[in-house]
């Protein structure tokens, strides 16, 4: 990384000052190239103070299943994508998803993340059977993550009662996206991004972070993008190689990166929920959800997903999987939220100021597609 020059308190102090407001992508590379102790102690200090203003000391969880780990995409980075050797496909039934909703409730989950490849067999229709049977457990919020689909199904999405989707755009640089998923435009990823918040969802996206390729200023410019399209959830995790894709940036780089990322996403969009990814505790397997929680981060996403399936969705290699024990790390995370003086969720965790689903429909209404 590039360094520059520490001019002084009074000027890092400024410079966190018009982050909330109107934040300058010059300001943003300075954080994030900055290698002085003093200017990142700052940063952090301000994002847990924007955390705590804007969001609050409650954690909120997310259950996340992965039911299947097929995808049609090719993306360089990805370790189930569709030609990458010696994955082990599997697809969970419609009423193993549901039941696997069923136990996260059980434990007290009020949100359930769907996610999975962009898996042409899970049709509109069958993803619309599994949100209307989780939605029938009780008052949960059901977000969907399958990636890129027409208008029309995520219309039928909405309808069926998901109340949420996510969609990484990955990195808001267009030569660099195109070259890391054969076949895909940034312009198309941001295109579905609007159309979700046309309408209604609660909408989510992020970042890669140390992508070979990738500079300061393109990370600068993604942190503009997510306060330009108003997100309400944003994920972004250090880049873990795998196989036939170039390393990129040091670890150590990806990991000091993606706090001062995390960190930035807080004071730029205030209010935006912002996990403790799994792969930044994969990097940093004894600190790093404790720090996230400390930099701005206020969700912790754990994987509920079945064991005899989960072992197969590896993304990237050495995925943590400390979840395996969904009881026992349920009560590690209620553990590490009473050692930082903070609290668990006990509600679904919309994004603050969000109207409940009716008052929703009564904004958006019947709109054509």
């Amino acid at each position: 990384m590039a360094n520059r020059t520490y001019i002084s308190d009074a000027d890092t102090a400024r410079r966190l000052a018009g982050l909330g407001n109107s934040p300058a992508r010059e300001d943003l590379v300075y954080f994030l190239a900055s290698r002085d102790a003093t200017v990142t102690d700052a940063l952090y200090r301000e994002a847990d103070r924007a955390r705590r203003q804007w969001v609050g000391d409650e954690i909120h969880l997310r259950a996340i299943i992965e039911f299947s780990n097929h995808c049609r995409r090719d993306c360089r980075y990805c370790g189930i994508r569709r030609g990458f050797p010696g994955v082990t496909r599997y697809r969970m039934t419609v009423s193993e998803v549901i039941d696997a909703a069923a136990a996260a409730v059980a434990m007290g989950y009020r949100t359930v993340v769907l996610q999975s490849g962009e898996d042409g067999w899970f049709t509109g229709d069958r993803i619309c059977r599994m949100v209307e049977g989780i939605k029938g457990l009780g008052d949960i919020a059901v977000t969907l993550a399958v990636g890129e689909r027409p208008a029309a199904e995520y219309r039928a999405f909405f309808d069926a009662g998901a109340d949420r989707y996510l969609l990484k755009h990955e990195t808001a640089d267009p030569e660099l996206y195109a070259g890391l998923n054969p076949g895909m435009t940034l312009e198309a990823r941001v295109d579905c991004l609007r159309e979700l918040k046309a309408i209604g969802f609660q909408t989510g996206s992020g970042i890669m972070i140390g992508l070979p390729g990738q500079t300061l200023e393109s990370l600068a410019d993604d942190i503009l993008l997510f306060r330009e399209l108003d997100l309400d959830m944003i994920g972004c995790g250090p880049y873990i190689p795998v196989a036939g894709c170039p390393t990129g940036w040091s670890a150590a780089d990806r990991e000091e990166l993606s706090f001062r990322v995390l960190a930035l996403n807080r004071l730029v969009t205030r209010d935006t929920h912002l996990p403790s990814t799994t792969a930044l505790s994969t990097l940093n397997e004894n600190d790093a959800r404790a720090l996230a929680l400390t930099r701005g981060a206020n969700v912790i996403m754990p994987n509920l997903t079945p064991e005899r399936f989960r072992r197969f969705y590896e993304i990237y290699p050495s995925k943590k999987r400390i979840e395996v024990d969904n009881l026992a790390f349920r009560t590690e995370l209620e553990a590490l939220a009473a050692r930082l003086g903070r609290g668990i969720s006990l509600g679904r965790g919309d994004r603050p100021g969000w109207p409940v689903r009716s008052e929703v429909d009564k904004q958006y209404g019947e709109r054509p597609i």
